[in-house]
């Protein structure tokens, strides 16, 4: 397939979105049993504003994937059946119990656990939606697996408590080896995840031929014409025009970006007595993991083979 940067863009953003909110909960729910001292205020009202702030920009970058953005409201239309209409849906909500979370922080509210649990519910909720869009498509054997939600869960919740993580050594240093320690476990939760899918993709064979697709049941059977030499539509939205060579650099990339370099700069941070050394070492964990998230998501979308591209003959 070929990867829309908005799509990429709007599942890594909203997924550390749904990461750093759980993990701001879970803080709370820590505090609240005994566990570690209780954070002040400006640590969740911050949190909260980071999350609302990548949710949101998630939100925006869908809108470049529409090619009529007035019409975004018709999405919702087909709740019933479609796993998107139920994102449109589910990623609103999210962002709401976001908003009155910090609110609720912010006024001193009672009721602001009750309100972050909603949040988790939310994020869950959006987590199941966002990767049954994809793990639904039967025809495309390498996001039908449970591994495609097991992947979008753990990815997310990785970066959002690697962000949590940061925003604990800033404002309030008690919470940060265990949130750290929490992170460092998700990402590697995530590599293995990410590599097993990575491993049983490798293994796939296509199950249409040439010859199931024309019925024509000789082994020497070969296309040598696409049926046109301009470019069409099912050339650029089929097939992402990048040769094996880039393909085998990005995945090694993204290994090394989204698990490997953020696991080593938390544990370093984490393990500093300075504080400005480690909030160097935890935003530069941020900013690797994230950039080594979008890579994976892109790698992702490019290697699905959509069946398609049989007939219109294996355009790289």
């Amino acid at each position: 397939m070929n990867p829309a940067f908005s799509v990429v863009f709007l599942t890594t953003l909203s997924g550390a979105a749904q990461g750093l909110l759980i993990a701001l909960v879970g803080v709370e729910s820590a505090a609240q049993l005994g566990l570690l001292a209780a954070p002040g205020a400006a640590f969740y009202v911050t949190g909260a504003l980071v999350s609302l702030l990548l949710g949101g920009l998630g939100l925006i970058a869908s809108f470049f994937h529409l090619g009529h953005p007035e019409r975004a409201w018709r999405a919702i239309a087909m709740w019933r059946t479609s796993w998107l209409s139920r994102e449109c849906l589910a990623l609103p909500v999210f962002l709401a119990c976001a908003f009155f979370y910090g609110v609720a922080h912010w006024f001193g509210s009672p009721w602001s656990l009750a309100i972050g649990w909603l949040g988790v519910l939310a994020s869950a909720a959006l987590f199941v939606c966002t990767a049954m869009i994809y793990a639904c498509l039967r025809f495309l054997q390498e996001w039908a697996t449970p591994l495609t939600l097991v992947n979008f869960a753990l990815l997310g919740c990785a970066s959002g408590f690697t962000l949590a993580t940061a925003l604990s050594a800033w404002f309030v240093p008690a919470p940060t080896t265990g949130l750290a320690l929490c992170a460092c476990v998700l990402t590697l939760a995530g590599c293995a995840s990410r590599s097993a899918s990575l491993v049983r993709n490798a293994r796939l064979r296509p199950k249409s031929t040439v010859q199931s697709a024309t019925g024509i049941s000789n082994p020497k059977l070969v296309q040598v014409s696409r049926g046109f030499t301009a470019g069409a539509f099912n050339l650029r939205e089929f097939f992402h025009g990048k040769s094996a060579g880039t393909l085998r650099g990005i995945k090694w990339g993204f290994l090394a970006g989204a698990f490997v370099a953020p696991v080593v700069l938390i544990a370093l941070g984490a393990s500093l007595h300075s504080i400005g050394f480690s909030l160097t070492l935890l935003a530069a964990a941020c900013l690797v993991q994230y950039a080594g998230l979008v890579a994976e998501r892109w790698f992702f979308f490019a290697e699905a083979k959509h069946p398609q591209n049989l007939y219109y003959a294996r355009v790289g």
